[in-house]
């Protein structure tokens, strides 16, 4: 049987973010995901969870400055140190969340590096996000 998460990002969106866990179960689902749940506090989070009696089941890692048209950031060579920070923020979200799994959003090509830099950095931010994730029960 097919199982379904559904995006807070996407749907019931007028809803408040907070609320829209509850509409998500009302509507049959046990599980949800949704983009970056890192402006709410961990525990406004977890209380939508329990309350609605629904799983956190994806999340995404960091994308960088979203609102200025960061769509990722493992894969610029000038923000590794602000990827490594993001892997640990993921980790202590799903860890509280329970969420087992993350997606990496790679993001858009920087200017001023070559595509061999870019996909070394990508590479070696993926392999560290890979490490840090699993050695956290985190695919």
């Amino acid at each position: 049987m097919v199982k379904l998460a559904a995006n807070l990002s996407m749907l019931f969106n007028e809803y408040e973010f907070l609320d829209r866990f509850e509409m998500a179960a009302r509507s049959g689902f046990q599980g949800v995901e949704y983009t970056f749940p890192y402006e709410y506090p961990i525990d406004d989070l977890k209380h939508a969870l329990s309350e609605a009696k629904v799983s956190q089941v994806l999340h995404n890692l960091p994308p960088g400055n979203w609102s200025s048209g960061d769509r990722g950031i493992a894969c610029d060579p000038s923000r590794q140190s602000e990827f490594h920070d993001s892997v640990e923020a993921t980790i202590e979200y799903a860890t509280a969340l329970n969420c087992q799994i993350v997606n990496c959003l790679a993001g858009l090509t920087p200017e001023g590096f070559s595509s061999e830099e870019i996909n070394q950095t990508l590479i070696e931010n993926l392999r560290y996000a890979g490490e840090k994730l699993r050695s956290a029960g985190i695919q």
